[in-house]
Parts: C-alpha cells; structure tokens; sequence
C-alpha cells in the first residue's frame, strides 16, 4: 500500500468532508477530539489498529501536571512556573522554551476538563517523588496503567458520539493549490484508499522509534536496543515533514529505559530505583546514579557487558513494587528471583561474592557513593533480583510547532490549518536522551492535545 506521501489537490470528488481530521487515536488524539466535541466542532479520528492503544497502552499512564483539583485536594502547591523550572533543569535549558511554557500551562486544565466533563478520575502518587520532579504532580487513573487510561479515554470518546474509524492507516496528505492541507487518505486492511476532505488537520500519530533505519541514523547510540514501543511508530510524521518543506527538530530527544526486562518483556517500575534498589552489572558492580532517570539509564545499561544488569532490591521494597499493577505482571511470569543471601544473590549474577558484597556495603542510610547517589537505607537478604536491558520507548523530536501547535515551515511561518502533537511533534525534553522528565511523554500528548483543538476551534472560526 505504500509509504506515507502528500499529494498535490484535493481529495476524490465525493470524499466525506469533516471539519477537523485527526490521524490517530492515542492519548493526544482523544484529547483532542473530547475538548473539540466540548466546542461543538465535529472530528473524525483516524486509527491505523483494530483498537487504539498506541504509546500510551505501553506506558505506565503516569501524568505530570499541576495546580489541579487533585493537588489540591491533597494539599500540594504547584504551579506552571515551578513545573517548567523543572524541565528546563532536567533538559540544561535545551528543551523548546515556547512548548515549555505552553505545555505546563495547558496540562492542568487538560486533567480538569477530562475529569470534570468525560469522568476520568485522577489519583496523584504521592507514595514517591518520580526523578527530577521537585512536588507530587503526577497523576493517574485509579488502575494506573497506561492501559486503563486509553480505555476510559476511549470509552468517553465513544459517550460522545465521537467518530472512530479504525484500521485507517492515513497514508496521504492532500494539500491544495494555496498549500492548505485540502484531507487525507487512509489505507484499509484489503489495501483500498479511501479518502477524507477537511478544513484542519491534527496529526497525532507517531514518532519514529519503530523504525530501524531512522533510529539508526538519529539515534545511534540505541541502534541495537530493544524497542519497546508501538509498532505504529513507523516515521509518517518525518516524511510527511520532509515532503511538506516542513522544519524538524530535537531529532535526538527520545525516551529510553533501563528497566525492561529480559527475556520477558516487562517493564519493572523506576519507583523501586527512587526508593532505594540498585542495578549491579555482571562484575557485581553499580556503574550509575540511579536516581538520575530512567531514560539515560538505557544507555549506562547497554554499556555494561552483554547490554545487561540486575535491579536488585529486598522484602521491604518487594512489598512497595507489589503496588503496581505491571510490577506484578513481571512477577506473574516469573522474571523476579529470589535470592536468600549475598552468595545467591552472586551466584544468580555471575559475579565474585567478595565484590558484590562490597558494592552491597555502600548502600547504607547516609552513604554517598563516588557517582554522587546519596543512600537512605540498606539492603536487607533476602534480595530479590531482576535481569534488565535498556530499550527505546518513543522518540520526542519530530515536526517543529509553534506554542498553539501548528507545523512550521523552514522559514518558521506556520501552515495555515496543519497542527501536530505528541510523537509526531518536538516534544519538551530537548535533543538528547538525558533531558526526558519522567512524564514528558503523556505531558505534550495532553497537553499539546489539548491546546491543539484550541487551535483548530480558532482557525475555524471565521468560516462559522
């Protein structure tokens, strides 16, 4: 059926026309899609899967945001300066300063609006501080997996009324003689185009991280990672950018993690490294920081003999995981072991007992270790263990946008009814690995939804 390509005109005489098109159905989508019905506007949604389920159905569903109903109900003061000051210290003033700032504004609201017109209840963690966060801001649906989240997006999606055509694969953009996006065509599972006429188009559709060439080319140092995102991430937004004269940017940004387990396949919780586990590599050695992220900790993982380590951890901290609904998942299909003692525990690594039990010494209430962790408690046998790897999650650079979402051009003026989101735009975790907050992902899905179907409303307004 072809790769993505824009196509000059308009659509087939007789394509169904609808104000606002979205190409996919993600969190930022849905986003959109339940704030445009707010406005009375009409969408259809575009979906490449039988159901959607996208990045989101794969992550963990956590949320950042502040000032909102729930924050404030438990007492936490937050607010968008304090939360941008945050990115910007985690991304060292890299991350686009304009999304930055629109993105923390937007966020709260965004939660609000969904709680208090589509029903989605949100719980804040307060049970640990995610890295680089500064305040209790992350927010979650009552089951906390980034499944239950699409599926109560998705079930409001369908209380409204809203269009869902899945299986569309949009594969053409249309854009007119004046260089208007004029629709789309989507690919259905027999390989028939059909087509779709629009006056806005949201794409919310992807980053690149499934495609093997592309992460080969911006991110090498992920090359041979495990990808552990959604298949969907195919690049569509990157071509169709380059075909539109479109400019890119933070190309290098990605969200990587150093916690998937192998060979299983499951993702083991950060909070574990936050409350005081750690990773050992096959010397019986630590080799990072920890509590920096679990982003850049893909890449210190990789680098360690067989592109392997251990997240090691005791009773106590079996007992604080068993609260999260993937880390009984990874224990459910066994890739938690248990080891009584140090001598197990070294023999379930590979490593001389001598040195584990040396590495094991430091991490001790008080103790700073020569990377600058700073330890509040010991480990305790018995120790519980899991084999990881680091892998690629989605990538956060993509098409350049403006503070309302619209694509630019090379020269940095904005198309007049192309807006972008979530993986398919330039995220706020600037060009490196290191500069991802943990959330920023569900952050410019939400948030940059939301704002997204603000712009669609304006731009559609003159024509009411």
């Amino acid at each position: 059926m072809g790769g993505p390509v824009v196509k000059r005109g308009h659509p087939p005489q007789g394509a169904p026309y609808v104000p606002v098109a979205i190409a996919g159905a993600g969190a930022c989508g849905l986003t959109a899609a339940l704030m445009l019905h707010d406005a009375g506007i009409e969408c259809v949604l575009l979906e490449r899967d039988a159901a959607p389920s996208g990045s989101t159905a794969l992550s963990s569903g956590f949320i950042p945001a502040p000032g909102t109903q729930a924050q404030r109900a438990r007492g936490v003061a937050d607010s968008p300066v304090q939360f941008a000051a945050d990115i910007h210290a985690k991304t060292k003033n890299t991350a686009a300063p304009h999304l930055v700032a629109a993105y923390t504004k937007a966020i709260g609201p965004a939660l609000d609006a969904l709680q208090d017109k589509h029903g989605l209840s949100w719980l804040l963690l307060d049970d640990f501080m995610y890295p680089g966060h500064s305040v209790w801001r992350m927010h979650a649906v009552p089951e906390k997996t980034g499944i239950a989240l699409m599926g109560r997006m998705q079930n409001a999606a369908a209380a409204c009324g809203i269009a869902l055509l899945t299986q569309a694969l949009v594969r053409e953009l249309w854009l007119d003689e004046h260089g208007k996006i004029a629709g789309v065509g989507y690919a259905r599972p027999d390989g028939a185009m059909e087509h779709l006429s629009c006056d806005v188009l949201i794409l919310a559709c992807n980053g690149f991280g499934g495609d093997a060439a592309m992460v080969r080319q911006l991110l090498p140092e992920m090359r041979d990672a495990i990808f552990a995102g959604h298949t969907g991430n195919d690049g569509s937004a990157i071509t169709w950018g380059h075909a539109l004269g479109a400019r890119l940017a933070d190309l290098g940004g990605y969200q990587g993690h150093g916690s998937w387990a192998v060979p299983h396949g499951v993702l083991i919780t950060w909070a574990l490294m936050m409350e005081g586990a750690v990773q050992i590599n096959s010397l019986g050695r630590r080799f990072h920081d920890e509590t920096l992220s679990y982003s850049e900790a893909a890449v210190q993982v990789l680098a360690q003999s067989g592109g392997v380590a251990w997240n090691v951890f005791d009773e106590a901290l079996l007992r604080f995981a068993r609260g999260f609904p993937d880390f009984c998942e990874a224990e459910a299909v066994g890739a938690v072991k248990a080891c009584a003692d140090k001598f197990a525990l070294a023999a379930l690594i590979g490593c001389d007992t001598d040195t584990l039990s040396a590495t094991l010494g430091v991490v001790s209430p008080g103790s700073v270790s020569p990377d600058g962790r700073v330890f509040s408690r010991a480990l305790q046998a018995p120790f519980y263990a899991v084999k990881v790897t680091g892998a690629l999650f989605h990538t956060q650079g993509g098409l350049d946008i403006d503070a309302q979402c619209r694509v630019l051009h090379e020269d940095g003026t904005p198309f007049n009814n192309l807006l972008a989101a979530g993986g398919a735009a330039r995220g706020v975790s600037g060009n490196a690995v290191w500069g991802y907050l943990s959330g920023n992902g569900l952050l410019s899905a939400v948030a940059g939804g939301y704002i997204a179907a603000q712009t669609a409303k304006s731009i559609l307004e003159p024509q009411a």
